[in-house]
Order: C-alpha cells, then sequence, then structure tokens
C-alpha cells in the first residue's frame, strides 16, 4: 500500500495529518509509537508549510529493513520529499517508520471534514489517538512514580539494611576482639599459675635453703627478671657483706615489696621509691621474704625488659612468699635435724672393752628427711661381770624419739644394775614404755655375754632376729619366736634363748634400715647381711672388727638411699683370759 499527499498549506498538512493518524491505527500501529509518529509528523509540516512551497507526504508498508526492527517486521514508512525550492537548498527528506503488527492489504481513509478550523486544530492540537496515548502516558507516568517511590523505599531499607549490616560487623569484630583479649588474658593468667605450682614444687622439693636460694634465680631467669638477688639476713651475722639497694632496706624494714625507677611503677599491693643509687638506669622491684615473726631476707629483682606486667609483679610476690616459706621449712628442719643428731651422738656412748669380748658399732643417721633419732645401740657391764649388747628402734623419728631412746637406754642402764636376763630386762621397758608414753613404741634385741658361760642368751622384743656367724664360717639367724612391740597395749613376758658361743663366733645386731628395702622388704636384707657376715675369714675378725664392720655396711648399703637410720653393733668372741 502506498498513499501520497501534496501539502501547500494548512488544510492540507491537517487533512495529511488525519490520514496517516487513521491508517497507522488501521494498520495496527501500537498507540504509543501512533501518537509518535502523528506529533513528529505534524511538526515537520508545520516546519514545511513555515518554509512555503509544496511538500508532499508519502505512506507505504513493507517489510522491515531499517537497523532496529526485526527480520521480517512489517513496517509503515512516512516520508515527507521538500518542494523542489528546499530541495535546491540541500532540505534532505523527513523519513519515520513504526511498525504494523496487523498489517492489511488495503484500507480506506474515510472522509476528512473540510472545516479550516477543525483542520487547523487538528493539525497544531492532539487528536484522539494523542489524546488516549497521554492519557496512556500519564498513567505510565503514574506508575513509573510509584515504582521510584517504592524503589526509593526498597532503597533506604536496603541502606538501613547495610547500615545494620554493618553495626552487626563491627559488633562482631568488637565481640571477636574482645574474645581474643579474654583468651590471651587467660592464657597469660594460666601460663602463670603453672609456672606457679612448677616453680613451688621445684623449691620445696630441697630442705637445704641454699639449694632453694641457688633454684630462685635459676627458675625466674630470664623470663621473669634480668637478675635476681638474694639476701638473707642471718648469712651475713656480724660480717660485711655487699651493699643493698635502698628499697631493699625499706622492705626488709616494712615488710612490703618496694619499687625503685624514676617513674611510678603503679604495681599492685608494692610501694613506689626513687631509683636506686645502686642502679639508678633500672627498675628494681625488692620483695621481702616473709614469716610469721620477720622478714627471712629481701628478693631484689630486675625486669626482662623496660618494667613489669602488673600480673607478673603480682606473680613474683607470691613466689617469693613461697620461697619463703620453703627456706623457712628448711631452716627449722635443719635445725631439728642438728639438735637431734648432736643429741642421738651424745648418747651413744664409748663401747667397753671386756677381756675376750671385742665390739664394734656404726650409727648413720639418714640422709632424707628428719628421719633420725629412733636407732641406738649401746653395750656395757653388769655388777656380776656380763655384758649387756643391745640394738633398739623407737617409733617415729626427730627430737622426740631421740629422748625417749635416752630414757629408754637409761632406763635399761638402770635395770641392769640389778640383774636380769635380757627378756626380764625387755618386759621391765616395755612396761616402762607402755606407762611413760603410751603412744610411743620401740623395738629391741639384747644379747648377753658372761665370760664364765659358753652360752649367750639373748631376747628380742620386734625386732629382726640376730646374725650368728660360727667360728668355722657358717651363717645362721637366729629367729626364735621374739615378742611383741615395746609399748603395745598388751601385759606380756619376754622369752629369754640361749645359744652356743663359742671362741671365734661373731654376733650381728642392727635395725631394720640395714636390711629392709620398700620394694622387697626385709628378708632378702637379711639375707644379704648372713651373706656379708660369712665372707670375712676368723683371721679378719680377729685382728681389725672395726674394719669388718665397714666392710658389711658398703654392700649393704650401696642400693639404699638412707631415708632411715641405720645401726649395726659386731660382737666377736675371740677367746678367755
Amino acid at each position: 500500500m502506498t498513499r501520497t499527499w501534496q501539502i501547500s498549506d494548512v488544510t492540507e498538512a491537517a487533512r495529511a495529518r488525519i490520514a496517516t493518524a487513521r491508517l497507522a491505527a488501521a494498520y495496527g500501529v501500537p498507540p504509543v509509537e501512533r501518537a509518535r509518529l502523528t506529533a513528529s509528523l505534524g511538526a515537520q509540516l508545520r516546519s514545511c508549510l513555515t518554509k512555503g512551497g509544496t511538500w508532499r507526504l508519502t505512506l507505504e508498508t513493507g517489510t522491515a529493513s531499517r537497523a532496529g526492527a526485526r527480520a521480517g517486521e512489517e513496517v509503515l514508512h512516512a516520508v515527507v520529499t521538500p518542494s523542489p525550492e528546499a530541495a535546491a537548498a540541500g532540505q534532505p527528506p523527513w523519513r519515520v517508520t513504526v511498525p504494523c503488527p496487523e498489517a492489511v492489504a488495503d484500507v480506506g481513509v474515510g472522509a476528512v471534514a473540510d472545516d479550516p478550523a477543525e483542520l487547523a486544530q487538528a493539525l497544531l492540537g492532539a487528536d484522539e489517538d494523542t489524546t488516549l496515548v497521554l492519557e496512556r502516558l500519564a498513567e505510565q507516568e503514574g506508575l513509573v512514580d510509584f515504582h521510584r517511590e517504592e524503589l526509593q523505599q526498597t532503597n533506604q531499607g536496603v541502606v538501613a539494611l547495610h547500615a545494620e549490616l554493618d553495626a552487626a560487623g563491627r559488633a562482631q569484630r568488637e565481640a571477636f576482639a574482645a574474645e581474643r583479649k579474654a583468651r590471651t588474658e587467660a592464657e597469660n593468667a594460666r601460663r602463670r599459675l603453672t609456672f606457679l605450682a612448677d616453680a613451688s614444687a621445684v623449691l620445696t622439693a630441697s630442705l637445704d635453703h641454699h639449694e632453694i636460694v641457688r633454684r630462685l634465680p635459676e627458675l625466674l631467669v630470664p623470663e621473669y627478671a634480668a637478675s635476681v638477688d638474694v639476701w638473707l639476713f642471718d648469712q651475713d651475722g656480724d660480717r660485711p657483706g655487699p651493699a643493698h639497694a635502698a628499697a631493699a632496706v625499706v622492705a626488709a624494714r616494712t615488710g612490703r615489696p618496694q619499687y625503685a625507677a624514676a617513674h611510678p611503677g603503679g604495681l599492685p599491693g608494692v610501694d613506689d621509691q626513687p631509683p636506686s643509687a645502686l642502679a639508678p638506669d633500672r627498675p628494681l622491684l625488692c620483695i621481702p621474704l616473709p614469716t610469721r615473726q620477720a622478714p627471712l631476707g629481701v628478693v631484689t629483682l630486675s625486669p626482662p625488659g623496660e618494667r613489669w606486667d602488673p600480673d607478673d609483679a603480682v606473680m613474683l610476690v607470691e613466689l617469693t612468699r613461697r620461697a619463703s616459706i620453703a627456706i623457712d621449712h628448711a631452716q627449722r628442719y635443719q635445725h631439728n635435724r642438728d639438735i637431734a643428731e648432736t643429741l642421738q651422738r651424745a648418747l651413744l656412748t664409748e663401747l667397753p672393752a671386756p677381756p675376750g669380748l671385742t665390739l664394734a658399732a656404726r650409727y648413720l643417721p639418714a640422709t632424707h628427711g628428719l628421719n633420725i633419732g629412733g636407732d641406738w645401740y649401746d653395750a656395757f657391764r653388769q655388777p656380776d661381770g656380763g655384758v649387756i649388747a643391745v640394738v633398739g628402734d623407737v617409733t617415729g623419728h626427730g627430737l622426740r624419739a631421740a629422748v625417749m631412746m635416752s630414757q629408754l637406754r637409761t632406763a635399761l642402764r638402770a635395770y641392769a644394775v640389778d640383774g636380769g636376763s635380757p627378756g626380764q630386762l625387755l618386759t621391765r621397758l616395755h612396761t616402762f614404755l607402755h606407762h611413760l608414753q603410751p603412744d610411743l613404741f620401740a623395738t629391741a634385741v639384747i644379747a648377753r655375754f658372761h665370760p664364765d658361760d659358753p652360752t649367750m642368751t639373748w631376747a628380742a622384743a620386734g625386732h629382726p632376729p640376730p646374725v650368728l656367724r660360727t667360728p668355722d664360717g657358717g651363717v645362721r639367724t637366729l629367729d626364735a619366736k621374739p615378742g611383741a612391740m615395746l609399748g603395745i597395749p598388751l601385759r606380756q613376758e619376754i622369752a629369754d634363748h640361749t645359744v652356743p658361743m663359742a671362741p671365734g663366733s661373731t654376733l650381728a645386731l642392727y635395725t631394720d634400715g640395714l636390711v629392709e628395702r620398700r620394694a622387697r622388704g626385709i628378708d632378702p636384707g637379711i639375707a644379704r647381711l648372713a651373706e656379708a657376715l660369712g665372707s670375712f675369714g676368723p683371721a679378719e675378725l680377729d685382728a681389725d672388727l672395726e674394719g669388718s664392720a665397714d666392710g658389711i655396711l658398703r654392700p649393704m648399703l650401696s642400693d639404699s638411699e638412707r631415708d632411715d637410720d641405720v645401726c649395726l653393733l659386731l660382737c666377736h668372741l675371740s677367746g678367755t683370759d
């Protein structure tokens, strides 16, 4: 279909525009495209009328060939050809193409009004399609405004959501940071507590206060201190010692930790002092070694870095307190041990030297703990010429056991003056101990030798059995049934036992510290003692009983940690004068 209009005035232009609108509607041009076509055509025709001359409008349908249209799509072409004068002036044709989805073979345009006013209005104003389109456009603009407002609200919601997410992220980061800080503080606290526990175990493992003082710097340097100086008051005495910082003197006098530095330390429970004249360029932390009465000394430390962490300072004060307790206990232990050992050795008198009988004794105090004081030996003559040899062991250790041992020793000597066999003497000691100290017990073995009697009488109360070596080198244990322990709440009569004692025989009396081992019991130890005693020849025992005693102790104690006293009394019958 092709339609052509000649346009030279307003009436022709209006008729052409109206015809174009009706044809576009008939061919199914969408309202929006139709409105754009008529509006653009009206503007172009008005421009043509202004320029004058005769213009030609051509409408034709065909298949799409313009860019942007789908291949095979039906379109409506509108072309306004300029007048010869305009063409000569270089005016190009005006062209526009719109889709025709409902194209038909041919349609009629219908009659167009001849009223010039209506035609002018049609050309200059909007026809019914334009009005419809504008109404549709108004509706679309309303929808666009609605969606724009909805989008704006959505954007505001998204912005608010982003703000909430950002706030939540910041809160989460702060929570993570707080958690990391708390975890770090917990790990540091656990590290300090572990160190404090391990260091306390190391300090309390020794009962030598010199060893504790030596170990303290090894524990602290270099992690918690660059240097450590331990000042014990009782070590200096009246002798001049090294100079000490003024803060250490203040700590000794007040019993409070002192911090000497150019700037306050702000350490909990620590007083600040000016920098020390001995070390003005480094801080010093002076912590007293407290006890219930007065400080034992002062520990002076310098920091591993520029200063201490407050929590580390608290830990150092607590460790020093524990070190003070360990030093105090070690000093008390050493003091009591010295007293008990001195008393023990003072009560172990020299052995007699009766004719035909040689005696050799050994006493070794325990090397671990305050275990001295319970073991004892004694030998003395009776008025009838007999000789009493005794080895005993008081339960318990320390000063009380040593004092009780001295009382038993004195009581035995007193009872023996009136005579009596070993069994009778032990029976009287049993009664004495039960009434004197009901909560203390003792074991003992007594042997009685008499120059006119070829036998030896012995009795035991809860004590390891004597070991007898005969002149021919044979060794046997005198394992006759002993009495019960001395002092138990039981009435008993302890029996005597008699065994031949030929010249050249040797009797060994001892305490359990010589033969007993915790892991193996006492019987293997007694067997080892019998083997050691049988290893000597008769000449060795006659010539050097003291050396023989040492020769027995060496193999017997080679596997012992000496956590108990050791007592050995050898009685060798060499002959009669």
